[in-house]
Order: structure tokens, then C-alpha cells, then sequence
């Protein structure tokens, strides 16, 4: 399978699946503020406004998550981003009426390219993935370097093999930094007028290089 089972003493790494992870429900209209010895429902906004700090009541709940913080970083910056890890049926909603290999296939294959917000994860009992998993770019985590090294044993489950961190890093890579743009908008007239006239295709400009 794609995991491997990293032991206690190697350092944390992007691709490290772990166990418990704190993922906050927070309703920011509704904030239970604490104010001497109450709990008092209040607006973020209004609470933020004295520009001092909060202490509130939230919820927590224990997900699985991955690593997304690069190697370099996790060695030494306070915090650690993660991405929890859910149902792969929860992530993409496609697979919920794909029941056969042959759907399971096109969907970890060809819609893996196309929909950049999930990274499928296998099922291994190992890990304790009894069925089909992924990473949901959309819902990342922070939790304390220090902590998760000082319970590495309890709350590292696996790492992702070579081959597929390699992937995963790639698939992170292309989520962030998917966005539309005309690689031209910087240049000055003249600069655009030389960019045209070595492209075959038209190219429109932008107003302030006509």
C-alpha cells in the first residue's frame, strides 16, 4: 500500500497522518463570550472591537488530518498546518454512486485531475482506514509543533510513501495556486507590443498598454 510507519523518533513530516486532531465548530454570530463568571452570547465583531483578547467556549471534536506544512518548516515553526481527513464519499460527492472498480478507477484518476480540492487516500486497516479516505484541502487545521512531537507515539498514525508524497505535494502545489490570470497584464506598452508580435495567436491587451 501507499503508507509507511515512520518510528517515534523520526521527525514529523509532510505526508504524516495523525489521530485527534482538534477541528474547531465555531459560529461567529453566536460566540460564547466568557464575562466574569457567564457565558454570554456575543458577535465576534463586537468582541474583537476593544482590540483586547477573548476567552470563549468552543467545540472541539478529534479528526484524523495529514500534514501539509513543508518539511523544512515542521522542523521548527510553532504551529502545524494539517488537512483533516474524511470519508472519501464525503469529499467528492461522485463517489457515492460509484460502486464498481471501473467508477472507483475514473474517479481517483481522471477527476483527481479536475476537481484539485481532495488527495484519495486507500483503505488500511493498518492506519485504520476501514474504508475509501481523502484529505479535503478545504478544511485545514493548526495545531502545535511542540505537542505533536512530545505525543508522537499516540497521535501519528503513518506517513505516505515516497511515491505518493510526492503526488500529494503536487496536488497541494496546484490547489493553492490555481487561478486564472493573463501572464502579459505586467508589461508596458512597449514590452506588450514585443510579447504580441511573438505569439502566433491574438492577444488582447490590457487598458493601460493600448
Amino acid at each position: 500500500m501507499i503508507y509507511e510507519f515512520p518510528a517515534p523518533d523520526e521527525p514529523i513530516r509532510q505526508g504524516d497522518i495523525f489521530r485527534s486532531m482538534p477541528r474547531m465548530d465555531l459560529n461567529l454570530a453566536k460566540l460564547p463570550v466568557i464575562s466574569g463568571a457567564e457565558a454570554l452570547q456575543s458577535d465576534w465583531l463586537r468582541a474583537a472591537s476593544a482590540n483586547d483578547p477573548v476567552t470563549a467556549l468552543v467545540a472541539l471534536r478529534p479528526v484524523l488530518a495529514i500534514l501539509i506544512t513543508q518539511d523544512c518548516d515542521a522542523a521548527r515553526v510553532d504551529d502545524i498546518a494539517l488537512c483533516e481527513i474524511s470519508r472519501f464519499d464525503s469529499v467528492e460527492l461522485l463517489a457515492k454512486n460509484a460502486k464498481h472498480p471501473k467508477g472507483t478507477m475514473s474517479l481517483i484518476t481522471k477527476h483527481a485531475r479536475l476537481n484539485l480540492k481532495w488527495f484519495y487516500l486507500p483503505p488500511d486497516p493498518s492506519v485504520g482506514f476501514k474504508e475509501k479516505m481523502a484529505a479535503d484541502f478545504h478544511s485545514v487545521l493548526r495545531v502545535s509543533r511542540t505537542y505533536l512531537e512530545q505525543n508522537i507515539l499516540q497521535l501519528r498514525l503513518a506517513r505516505l510513501n515516497q511515491i505518493a508524497v510526492e503526488h500529494f505535494r503536487e496536488r497541494l502545489a496546484e490547489y493553492y495556486r490555481r487561478y486564472p490570470y493573463d501572464e502579459w497584464y505586467p508589461l508596458d506598452k512597449a514590452e506588450f507590443e514585443e510579447y504580441r508580435r511573438d505569439k502566433p495567436e491574438p492577444t488582447e491587451p490590457f487598458p493601460w498598454q493600448r
